[in-house]
């Protein structure tokens, strides 16, 4: 497509003289900006990604994509039995759990905090990642009887460690003549958990099932049941099964997916990544100016050896090759650089915040705003190849106008001015 004459004008024509140091400044700029947008424009939509991949899956390990609640302050009375059919009978379903959980008071000396209790069975701990990752630095065999397991903020926010006890209170105790006994009872503190996920390890206390339902009085029932697919794939097909399986259990229950509980918070987080996409292709558009500007001013500058090579028998189309090609460069080395950049500061974000944070002073990724612990990156493939494609397109379209406008350039006119 390129003759072997075209390429090396070209080349010849990127290579500045002193005279025309201006136009490399600016021809530079437009390099150096093309790199930047696209480098920047895949960090920021690889963490956005990242930040909800990251999420999301912390959300399904402790939480599961499918729960059954309780209707009307009612709870699972043969629960065992719905379990059983789920896992066995249900297509797609990996592990269903059964939970109690309650709002409650939790107090210890002066400190008093509003938290999440959740009773569940050690074994059940053991069935997913994200729990066993949690209490990986603690022994489920002591996780029995009257004991609690704190969040490790939550612990620091009540000042206790473990062996400690603390009390927890809750307004639906014992109604009497008197009125309503608040139900409160006193537990050992036998270890800590760790999600890396700010909003359980700030809130909630793991309790032993049997613990738990003895507290709240539930007998031999529970108020939820978590459900952990296979893969999301064919979730609302999935759900309609579940329902129907609960049902022929014998209970009437409230089924309702992940993403019916976060919607608006994904939804968010979508529309920020969408935003932040368009804004910082904005970027990548400002360079593409940029090489127009160079790439007329080179044009002008070098009017003269345009007229001589058309008068040697140049053609208007080699003539708007060599300047495509001008342009053409700029915008392929400076994207294949840009992604270059990109894919490494991905790869070691954690480490660069690290960095950043040391010669800062201070916490650029808080967990109370972000909810994570550390700051996550995941690269694909189809944003990549967008975000180059993008930038090719502007950079392309960008030479156009230069490149035709050396084209049109009457040689006479040219060598007469000069």
């Amino acid at each position: 497509m390129f003759s072997k004459f075209e390429r090396f004008v070209a080349c010849r024509y990127l290579r500045a003289k002193r005279k025309e140091g201006f136009i490399s400044v600016i021809t530079s700029f437009a390099f150096v900006g093309i790199a930047l947008g696209v480098a920047t424009l895949i960090i920021v939509t690889s963490v956005m990604n990242g930040f909800k991949a990251e999420l999301l899956g912390r959300i399904l390990g402790i939480n599961g994509h499918i729960s059954i609640a309780s209707l009307h302050n009612t709870n699972f009375n043969n629960y065992l039995e719905a379990i059983k059919t789920l896992e066995n009978q249900v297509i797609g379903v990996d592990v269903a759990i059964p939970l109690v959980e309650k709002q409650l008071l939790a107090t210890a000396g002066n400190s008093a905090e509003g938290v999440m209790i959740r009773g569940i069975r050690a074994n059940d701990i053991q069935k997913k990642q994200v729990l066993r990752d949690g209490f990986k630095d603690f022994d489920l065999n002591f996780f029995k009887d009257d004991v609690v397991v704190l969040g490790y903020k939550l612990a620091n926010k009540l000042g206790v460690m473990e062996g400690d006890e603390i009390t927890l209170l809750s307004p639906q105790g014992k109604i009497t003549m008197f009125g309503t006994v608040p139900r409160m009872k006193s537990y050992r503190v036998a270890g800590t958990f760790n999600f890396g996920m700010y909003e359980y390890d700030a809130n909630f206390i793991f309790m032993p099932l049997e613990a738990t339902q003895k507290f709240f009085s539930l007998g031999d029932s529970v108020s939820s049941i978590d459900v952990t697919l296979r893969d999301d794939v064919d979730i609302d097909y999935t759900r309609e099964l579940i329902r129907n399986a609960v049902e022929s259990s014998g209970n009437r229950a409230f089924i309702y997916d992940y993403r019916q509980t976060n919607s608006a918070f994904f939804n968010a987080i979508d529309v920020e990544r969408n935003v932040m996409f368009l804004i910082l292709t904005l970027i990548i558009l400002v360079a593409a100016f940029n090489i127009i500007t160079g790439l007329i001013m080179l044009v002008k500058d070098k009017g003269r050896d345009i007229a001589v090579l058309r008068t040697m028998g140049a053609t208007k189309g080699a003539i708007m090759r060599i300047f495509f090609l001008d342009g053409a460069y700029i915008g392929v080395v400076g994207t294949a650089l840009g992604v270059i950049l990109g894919l490494l500061f991905c790869d070691n974000i954690e480490n660069i915040r690290q960095f950043l944070q040391s010669i800062a002073g201070r916490d650029l990724f808080a967990q109370e705003i972000y909810f994570l612990s550390k700051l996550p990156a995941k690269v694909e493939t189809d944003v990549v190849v967008s975000v180059g494609v993008i930038s090719l397109l502007l950079s392309f379209i960008a030479t156009l106008y230069p490149a035709y406008r050396a084209a049109k350039m009457d040689p006479v006119e040219a060598l007469r001015y000069e």
